[in-house]
């Protein structure tokens, strides 16, 4: 059955009609505020830029058009043209892409987004799974890296998380539980009240999104973990709509996509650091985990990474290849931070 395309495409731009202009409905599930809206607003504003308008944007943001937990399949319908697909919503259909979640030792939002816009560019397997669901790779973003808040409580080691109340998700939740924390399901939008009242000691969670939220008002210790952070959400376009754009279309679109990711680098870097000195004026003790104990969490955390391994591999991926080469990528943009600086800074 032939997949839906959005009536954005009746003037798609091709090398024949260069002149027209090209209107693509983009759905995107969150609000238009914070580092990562801005990041997805530059990105709209490069691409029509690039292209000298023949390329503009219809934005339904606050999930419009689709929820997050139907955005991938909106999206390869035509409900929109393209779109944010979240990967913790698919984790059959996004499986891949989830290595942009696993534990491993990648806590530098910047260096994390271009090691993972990479990798999704330039694999085969990356590419033709998201083909196989009509969706082509457009860029992507991150939630940043993962640390712990906790309120009459400091986790100084790993053998502090025994017995401590816990919200987490994903892999570095399923850690934590590993060392005896007790988990508590809650969205980190109730986090502040599960301190205050006492349901959790600590929550799991982003400092940008701390400060948001104004956790740093129960909270009396904020643990950095250099571990890992969240990073398998990004934009995807619908195939068919991806395949009618000229390959300068589709050049510009790379370009900005890339440029998406320097972005928000740049904007939750910023985000971050004013979050910590927001909980440090508010009198939260931040503590720098040890390396020694932080490689504890990245060992206990392996387990989760074998298991994506399997995963992957259950779906005809090579598993460990894809590791191999995307931890590669991460040691290339760690080098070319260290030796450059960031983007922004150069």
């Amino acid at each position: 059955m032939k997949h839906l395309i959005s009536g954005a495409l009746a003037l798609c731009l091709t090398a024949g009609a260069a002149a027209a202009q090209t209107t693509l409905i983009l759905g995107e599930p969150g609000p238009n505020r914070g580092a990562r809206a801005d990041a997805l607003q530059s990105f709209v504003d490069d691409v029509t830029e690039r292209s000298d308008g023949e390329i503009t944007f219809d934005v339904q943001w606050g999930g419009a058009l689709f929820k997050a937990g139907a955005a991938a399949q909106s999206i390869a319908d035509g409900v929109a043209d393209l779109g944010t697909i979240i990967a913790v919503y698919f984790p059959q259909e996004m499986a891949g892409y989830g290595i942009a979640d696993l534990p491993l030792r990648n806590a530098d939002s910047w260096v994390g987004m271009r090691a993972t816009d990479e990798l999704m560019r330039t694999s085969p397997a990356m590419q033709q799974a998201l083909a196989d669901q009509n969706l082509a790779y457009i860029g992507t973003f991150t939630t940043s890296d993962v640390n712990i808040g906790c309120k009459d409580a400091a986790i100084r080691s790993v053998d502090d998380i025994a017995g401590l109340k816990v919200r987490g998700v994903g892999a570095y939740g399923d850690t934590f539980a590993d060392f005896g924390a007790n988990m508590v399901q809650m969205p980190i939008y109730d986090a502040y009240q599960g301190l205050d009242t006492g349901l959790l000691d600590c929550s799991q969670g982003y400092s940008y999104a701390v400060a948001a939220l104004k956790q740093q008002e129960v909270m009396t210790s904020y643990t950095l973990l250099d571990w890992g952070q969240v990073g398998a959400l990004g934009i995807f376009m619908n195939l068919d709509a991806y395949n009618e754009l000229s390959d300068e279309a589709k050049q510009i679109m790379e370009e900005a996509g890339i440029a998406m990711a320097d972005t928000l680098g740049e904007l939750i870097t910023a985000d971050n650091q004013r979050a910590i000195e927001t909980m440090k004026e508010a009198g939260v003790e931040i503590i720098q985990l040890d390396p020694a104990e932080r490689d504890k969490l990245v060992e206990r955390g392996a387990q989760y990474v074998d298991q994506w391994v399997e995963r992957v591999g259950q779906m005809g991926m090579d598993g460990e290849a894809l590791l191999e080469e995307y931890q590669a990528l991460l040691a290339k943009y760690t080098a070319e931070r260290d030796e450059k600086g960031y983007p922004w800074e150069r």
